[in-house]
Order: C-alpha cells, then structure tokens, then sequence
C-alpha cells in the first residue's frame, strides 16, 4: 500500500474529482473571459482537470498521514491516562 490513512483510497479519489469538478467549472469561465473562445476555455479546463485530480489526491493522501490537528488524535490523548511513576 501506498499511504495508510484513515480514509480509503475510494473516499479519497472522489473528493479530489468533486473539487476538481467545481474548480474546472471556475477554470473554464475565468479562462473563457480571458480568451474569449470555448475552444480554448475548454481546453484549459480540460487539461487542469486531469493534472490537478491527480494532485489533489496525493495531496489529501500525505496530510491524511499527519497527526496535527486531528480531532480523533486529541481525542484519543485525552483518553490516555498519564504515567504514574513506578515505586522502586
């Protein structure tokens, strides 16, 4: 396996085609306004799309592993009783 997170590759795979969706929809008009031309605008949009699924699930699997700020790892610090020194 690649990453061991807490979310599944799947879970994961359709968050970053999700976003992509909406920030491929804001792509298309911005690069639209800009260029004036659907052929081009369409283009744009289509190539971002591809490259930035592909970086967004990478980038959703590599901080899936950092602990920081993680409510289930302050949760689970908070249930840990501490030490007790041991009596020689």
């Amino acid at each position: 396996m690649l990453f061991r997170a807490p979310e599944t590759h799947s879970r994961s795979f359709i968050k970053a085609i999700s976003w992509r969706l909406l920030g491929s929809m804001d792509t298309f008009i911005i690069s639209f306004i800009v260029t004036r031309s659907f052929v081009f605008a369409g283009s744009i949009a289509s190539i971002e799309t591809v490259t930035k699924i592909i970086l967004f699930y990478g980038h959703e699997r590599i901080w899936a592993l950092v602990p920081w700020g993680r409510a289930d790892r302050v949760a689970a610090k908070a249930e840990t009783p501490p030490a007790t020194a041991q009596a020689a």
